[in-house]
């Protein structure tokens, strides 16, 4: 490089897949993005922890394995806290990030961190998240139970970090 450029480091994405696909997917969903956007980012492709407990909806496009993040029925959401901490240990293990890219079930997972930071409820041990991208996230609060306990204060205030969010036309 010449005498006064200097070499940026690429941001670290950490990439969380929608429900019942895997890493894998997402990652073959993204190599369609223009190479002016994948060639900026450093992407790390991290599968859910559970195997998927019932049929996914691309499987007649892609092979599996199939994981999920966790489980929802109308009373509860099961294995969130389970799924917060082995989100937290990986990145504490693989780290740092600088952002985080969400999709669908990845996606609610990606808009909650910067507030649970905020809020000390989780993702303490590791660098505040600068940035989040979304696509077709939502909000996980429709149980009769009430929202997961982790999640008691992260919808009363915006996100507080720059987010990039990208919503499916019906």
């Amino acid at each position: 490089m010449g005498g006064n450029q200097v070499r940026r480091k690429k941001p670290r994405v950490l990439c969380l897949h929608g429900f019942r696909t895997s890493g894998e997917i997402l990652k073959k969903m993204m190599a369609k993005w223009p190479h002016s956007v994948l060639n900026n980012f450093d992407f790390d492709f991290l599968d859910a922890p559970f195997h998927a407990r019932g049929k996914s909806d691309v499987e007649s496009l892609y092979d599996p394995p199939y994981y999920e993040w966790y489980q929802v029925n109308e009373m509860e959401c099961v294995h969130f806290d389970e799924c917060i901490a082995y989100i937290e240990d990986y990145m504490i293990k693989h780290g740092p990030f600088d952002g985080l890219l969400g999709f669908s079930q990845g996606g609610m997972l990606a808009s909650v961190v910067p507030p649970m930071q905020r809020e000390g409820a989780a993702f303490t041990s590791v660098p505040k998240i600068k940035f989040v991208i979304i696509i077709s996230g939502f909000e996980l609060r429709e149980l009769k139970s009430g929202p997961p306990k982790l999640l008691a204060n992260v919808y009363s205030v915006p996100i507080d970090c720059p987010s990039l969010h990208l919503i499916e036309k019906p």
